[in-house]
């Protein structure tokens, strides 16, 4: 039976956690991900940190498709909207507790049990799968 994501429900929990330790919570938004509504100015090397502390935004609603609430860039107020697939990680600014996300899973469909494929278990042809996504090592000359 196929389930939803879990990525949102862990993200609330993690979320209530790190407030609850009176810690601010910041998430990591790959900013080029379609539906993804950040100020591009502030986006770096294709993510942006946000901080997402009840004093630093307003309006926050974490639902199981996306994150949006208002925040002030340099002053200025701006909406902003991130997908659920696009939240790449959510931790404490003072330790760094907290959780990243594997970049190429959004979590919908839970992983293969090992050697639960017909391919007979060997990783060279488990890669060659039709829809797997492994990351892999290629020569680039």
């Amino acid at each position: 039976m196929a389930m939803t994501s879990s990525r949102p429900y862990i993200i609330r929990a993690l979320y209530e956690w790190i407030i609850e330790n009176e810690c601010t919570p910041y998430i990591l938004v790959n900013a080029f991900e379609g539906g993804v509504e950040v100020p591009q100015e502030h986006v770096k090397d294709g993510q942006i940190i946000l901080n997402v502390s009840p004093s630093a935004v307003k309006s926050l609603s974490i639902h199981n498709h996306a994150i949006d609430f208002e925040g002030r860039f340099a002053g200025i107020p701006k909406q902003v909207f991130v997908p659920i697939n696009a939240i790449l990680g959510i931790y404490a600014k003072e330790n760094g507790q907290g959780m990243i996300f594997d970049a190429d899973n959004d979590g919908s469909e839970p992983p293969e049990p090992e050697g639960s494929g017909a391919s007979g278990g060997s990783a060279a042809s488990d890669n060659q799968g039709i829809g797997v996504k492994k990351p892999s090592l290629r020569i680039v000359k």
